[in-house]
């Protein structure tokens, strides 16, 4: 299953090398969805409902978790 990843949550188009600025084709760095689900497994770590015996369940959740943010995102973007 394809899903919206939200796109790149922190792109880096270049670096700085030598004092001249260098492209680095192909990096965009982590997608929105991964960043969403890890500061949501973040927070459920952080004050657990469930015991933390199960890191499956955490990142299965944090995904569901990052999925219906992207989806509510999409709800409020101007068209």
């Amino acid at each position: 299953m394809d899903k919206n990843n939200g796109g790149p949550a922190f792109p880096m188009p270049g670096q700085c090398v030598d004092e001249k600025w260098e492209p680095i084709p192909g990096f965009t760095g982590m997608t929105l969805r991964d960043y969403f689900a890890a500061k949501a497994v973040g927070g459920m770590l952080a004050c657990p409902v469930q015991p933390q015996s199960d890191p499956d369940m955490y990142a299965r959740d944090a995904y569901v978790i990052a999925d219906a943010m992207l989806k509510a995102r999409g709800r409020h973007e101007p068209q």
